[in-house]
């Protein structure tokens, strides 16, 4: 549903992880000079009634853009959720329509009938198709078929560099979510930021004000795909 140009081919090794955007063809998604520094926060497995609404708010009040990366199965009984993701200027993605790992990932196939299911669920709540996504759990041990189903689509698949740690840390409180989305930057010019927004998540709700204004004064400019 992107309303900005295709991605450049784009990718980025770093200590942590690696951030793939782009299948190798394109126009820049964003004009960068290379002093400029740049964050794109990005959330998985919403929409959620209890968090998604507040990290909207939240992305609102402190006026900066987001990529929501979309559950289908989420999504269905929830699209005034997505709408209101799309209307205010987010870049609603496609994530899974099941979220099932043993189901989409059995062949090349199956992955992209659930893609396809995902993104057609999105373009009857925005009007658009999305021409963004990214792989339950990452790209980072799939196989190349898979990989390959994806890109030869024409879809941009995105990865990650820092994250909130909102899966993995047990029990989290606000702080603690403040300092791994701090601490796992792994490279500070180009932050693709990992989050989620289901219904657990309350924390990484409550943590997002203070994670945005930090990357303010520290100078960033904030994007969506």
């Amino acid at each position: 549903m992107n309303r900005i140009p295709a991605i450049t081919a784009l990718m980025l090794t770093f200590a942590l992880v690696f951030v793939l955007i782009g299948n190798f063809l394109g126009e820049p998604l964003i004009s960068l000079a290379e002093s400029d520094k740049i964050i794109y926060l990005t959330f998985d497995d919403g929409p959620s009634d209890r968090v998604t609404p507040k990290i909207l708010d939240t992305l609102k009040e402190e006026n900066v853009p987001a990529t929501f990366f979309i559950v289908g199965e989420q999504a269905v009984n929830r699209k005034q959720l997505v709408k209101r993701e799309y209307d205010e200027g987010h870049t609603v993605a496609v994530h899974s329509f099941s979220h099932r790992y043993g189901e989409i990932y059995s062949s090349a196939k199956a992955l992209m009938d659930d893609i396809t299911k995902c993104n057609d669920l999105i373009c009857s709540i925005t009007g658009e198709y999305s021409h963004i996504y990214r792989f339950p759990g990452g790209s980072f041990n799939l196989g190349r078929e898979l990989i390959q189903a994806v890109t030869e689509s024409g879809l941009y698949y995105v990865d990650w560099n820092a994250s909130f740690r909102d899966s993995e840390i047990p029990r989290p409180t606000p702080r603690s979510l403040y300092k791994a989305a701090l601490s796992t930057v792994s490279n500070p010019r180009r932050v693709v930021m990992l989050a989620h927004d289901s219904t657990d998540k309350s924390a990484t709700a409550e943590a997002l004000a203070e994670v945005i204004r930090h990357f303010k004064e520290k100078g960033y400019s904030f994007a969506r795909f």
